[in-house]
């Protein structure tokens, strides 16, 4: 019993620091709203789940908790890795962690109570969705039958072990070290994506053994793929296409809405499902004999470490920009950054600039996307460097420190950009060279102004790492190369919403970080 309530103690401790953070409600809303959006009346243009042939299931209770389950699997199951992960770096960082070894609890209960903290924050989000969900569903009036069984069956079988898996692997990337910031954002978009394909690519082949296994992915994409297909070909009596899409137009002659009142789940696929389950929870557990050494390795013993760091000719580089406040204030910015850089990254720097010189175009673009990505950290991190090192009280009580050091950090961030991208910019026309720095400015301006608006520089990362993945499948958004302009122009139109956000969150975060040190001082602050 005693083991019991430390756990529920954790458990409940996170949930609460959890729904003091904006970023929950946030998250919150923004799912509520999604699961209201994912029900659209039928003279909508728009589709969420749709089968291949344009067919879609009436409004039924069974159909909006699939509809739900599966925008879930792609909303909540990407994003919710970013909003989850953290209190895990939390406790290692105030040293919680050391109190905490002092008590009966093992290191595996401990990592299963934060566990345990994610899947109660997907599952209060999820709840609350699926709450939309009944209303939205009797507000359409297809079907206006509740029966909560099969509401709430699509969501346990396909995204709770989904959830589980993601809960798992940020419980991990809390506690391997180099993976806790940047880097390991990145990293898990890729793997989350890699996932996703290599699961879902071998449907399209007919006679693919995911056919037909009991087998699926962690989300349970494949075997929704599969009850569908067998479900149409019963009811139609002939041969259906395989596949499904989440999110498509509406087509002009769409076939009439088809019954789904009932999900009939076969035995060996719950296995299946609860398969994924055990394999979450087991990962946790092995995790359980690097606590100790993970919790050495904290991150401002890792900085600390590398402070001290010496590029000198990165010294004499930066010296001669060196001049007035300003450019005193840029150098140093650069100089603290660039020099907590690993050997790694400076591998990448100089592939990103040999593929930008002597790439063809393809490569080209993607040596871009590469070198935009580098300076991450440096972008939505930067706005918040008073806030780790807790330099707020020292930093903002100088003379007119508010606009320089924000100017400052956006021409660090747009030249070190600049600088990632100048082979391109040489081999380029006019066109593309203006087009790639305003795409620079844009990007350092969000990454500023999100990084100042959520007080978390997750939300910005996320956005940038899944544009950047649209823009590798073909979106245009980064295309610097045949749609020079028109990128020059879509970037351009998002500074000044960038800066005026700025203007906006950018005094009041630094009020936050001084914390009410100032005082009635803080008025001058503000008129210098």
């Amino acid at each position: 019993m005693q083991a019991l309530q430390r756990f529920g103690a954790l458990v409940l401790a996170d949930l609460r620091e959890r729904s003091r953070s904006r970023q929950f409600w946030i998250v919150l809303a923004a799912m509520m709203l999604l699961a209201w959006w994912s029900l659209p009346p039928q003279e909508a243009a728009y589709r969420i789940l749709v089968l291949d042939g344009g067919a879609r299931g009436q409004l039924s209770s069974a159909w909006v908790g699939m509809v739900l389950a599966m925008a879930f699997n792609l909303t909540l199951n990407l994003g919710g890795f970013y909003l989850v992960r953290g209190t895990l770096v939390r406790d290692i960082e105030t040293r919680v962690w050391q109190l905490l070894v002092a008590t009966p609890m093992t290191r595996g209960g401990f990592l299963l109570a934060k566990w345990a903290s994610h899947m109660v924050v997907f599952g209060l989000i999820v709840s609350l969705s699926l709450a939309v969900g009944l209303v939205g569903q009797w507000v359409r009036a297809e079907d206006r039958h509740i029966d909560l069984i099969e509401l709430v069956k699509p969501v346990l079988l396909l995204s709770v072990p989904g959830f589980a898996f993601t809960s798992m692997l940020a419980v991990w990337f809390d506690l391997v070290p180099w993976l806790r910031r940047t880097a390991g954002n990145i990293i898990f978009f890729i793997l989350w994506v890699s996932i996703l394909g290599v699961f879902l690519a071998p449907l399209e082949r007919p006679g693919a053994s995911l056919r037909t296994s009991w087998l699926s992915d962690p989300n349970g994409m494949a075997m929704a793929a599969r009850d569908f297909h067998r479900v149409r070909e019963a009811q139609t009596g002939k041969s259906q296409p395989y596949g499904f899409s989440i999110g498509s137009p509406a087509r002009e002659h769409e076939p009439a809405p088809f019954q789904w009142k009932h999900w009939d789940v076969r035995p060996m696929d719950i296995v299946g499902r609860v398969l994924w389950l055990a394999i979450s929870i087991m990962g946790v557990l092995l995790a359980a004999p690097l606590l100790d050494w993970a919790a050495a390795r904290g991150l401002s013993a890792r900085q600390k470490a590398g402070s001290g760091k010496r590029l000198r000719w990165l010294d004499r580089l930066l010296a001669p920009w060196a001049r007035g406040r300003l450019g005193v204030l840029v150098v140093a910015e650069l100089k603290t950054w660039l020099r907590e850089r690993g050997t790694w990254w400076w591998l990448l720097v100089l592939a990103a600039l040999g593929f930008q010189a002597f790439g063809t175009p393809r490569l080209q673009a993607a040596a871009l996307l590469l070198a935009w990505i580098l300076p991450l950290e440096l972008l939505a991190r930067g706005v918040l460097r008073e806030s780790a090192h807790r330099t707020g009280a020292l930093v903002f009580s100088a003379s007119g420190i508010l606009p320089r050091l924000l100017t400052a950090r956006f021409i660090a961030a747009l030249s070190l950009l600049a600088v990632l991208s100048l082979p391109a910019i040489i081999r380029l026309p006019v066109a593309g060279a203006v087009a790639i720095i305003v795409v620079c400015a844009s990007i350092a301006s969000w990454g500023l102004a999100l990084g100042a608006l959520c007080r978390n520089p997750r939300p910005f990362e996320l956005l940038l790492v899944a544009t950047f993945y649209v823009a590798l499948q073909g979106s245009s958004l980064f295309d610097v190369q045949s749609g020079a302009w028109a990128t020059a122009s879509i970037h351009a139109l998002g500074l000044l919403p960038a800066w005026l956000l700025l203007a906006w969150r950018w005094p009041k975060l630094a009020v936050a970080r001084i914390g009410g040190g100032l005082g009635s001082r803080w008025p001058k602050l503000a008129v210098a």
